[in-house]
């Protein structure tokens, strides 16, 4: 029988709120095109006013070592968890980045971005090459190629506004004042 929420223990609500937070950062993750696992350790992380070892994290997931490990990295090198120390222990410990403007630069920068440029790289160089095969064009060619220019030019300035957009977004994250709780020991 379910009890009204003014009746159950703290320590199940705060597990039951742990376990519905870190599965939605996985589902989210997984949406966003990461690891599900990858948001459910940023989950644990977040939640805990501690650092966590790595077999603290393999624990609470249930995964193995090198599957933490391996996530563990990546979210590192995103700048999403970093390791920090523990004085009297030789483990690995993580912290999760709690500046979200911090998490959304890297991940702008490093996947959106890149690939953001990567696409008007290909359009460009496309283009490009339309237009210098088009004096040596019958005219049925001619028209596909100006049908494929017009509509790679669409794309460009698509592509373009993406570009623009991102840098914006990623210069005002840049500027975003920490709060006390942010700022590096």
């Amino acid at each position: 029988m379910d009890q009204p929420m003014d009746k159950l223990r703290p320590h199940t609500t705060f597990e039951d709120v742990n376990a519905r937070i870190i599965e939605g950062l996985g589902q989210l993750a997984s949406y966003f095109g990461f690891s599900k696992v990858m948001g459910q350790l940023f989950g644990v992380l977040m939640l805990s006013p501690e650092p966590l070892s790595l077999d603290h994290l393999m624990e609470r997931l249930g995964l193995s070592k090198a599957s933490v490990s391996t996530h563990m990295r990546t979210l590192e090198h995103m700048g999403i968890v970093r390791e920090v120390w523990v004085k009297d222990d030789r483990r690995k410990y993580y912290r999760a980045e709690s500046d979200f403007w911090h998490i959304l630069t890297n991940i702008l920068r490093s996947r959106e971005l890149r690939d953001v440029n990567q696409a008007l790289q290909v359009l460009d160089d496309s283009a490009r090459r339309l237009q210098q095969a088009l004096p040596g064009m019958g005219d049925e060619d001619r028209q596909l190629a100006e049908f494929y220019l017009e509509r790679l030019g669409q794309l460009q300035e698509f592509f373009r506004l993406a570009q623009v957009l991102l840098m914006s977004l990623i210069e005002h994250a840049q500027g975003q004042p920490q709060t006390p709780d942010q700022a590096e020991p």
